[in-house]
């Protein structure tokens, strides 16, 4: 079975903890696959206000709409865990760019990776429903973190 492979940027400018509540674990013990998305999701929230702008409120009606995601599972995590997220963006086009997440946690003295991630952005306009273009403060913005 081919594994999805993320390459990860050598510079992760951001980094931010979110700790494991009791509705982000699952049937089998562990943090579900859908917490993983909404750890992500929050992440993504804060680097972007990291940056100045808010998700939905880049310029003009601009905002941003998530185009796809890859998640690399690489460990478990649980309950009363405190994961620490690490983000870049990169792969910029003239419409959005690339989104870079490393997620750990520390448990017994050790850093324990839980996975790696990347999602595709692209700017969108939600009034007319179209595709618009990366603003060019925007793209400034997020390679200066």
């Amino acid at each position: 079975m081919a594994r999805i492979k993320i390459d990860l940027p050598e510079k992760l400018g951001f980094s931010t903890t979110i700790p494991i509540r009791i509705q982000d674990v699952n049937y089998g013990g562990h943090v579900g696959n859908d917490a993983i998305l909404s750890i992500m999701h929050e992440a993504r929230m804060q680097f972007v206000q990291q940056a100045g702008y808010k998700e939905l409120d880049l310029e003009a009606n601009t905002g941003l709409i998530m185009s796809d995601v890859a998640v690399a599972y690489k460990g478990e995590g649980f309950h009363g865990d405190i994961f620490t997220v690490e983000m870049a963006a990169g792969e910029y086009s003239a419409f959005g760019f690339e989104l870079f997440y490393h997620i750990t946690t520390q448990r017994n003295g050790q850093s324990i990776t839980i996975a790696d991630a990347k999602t595709g952005m692209i700017c969108f306009d939600y009034n007319l429903r179209k595709v618009m273009k990366l603003p060019a403060a925007m793209k400034t913005a997020l390679e200066n973190i």
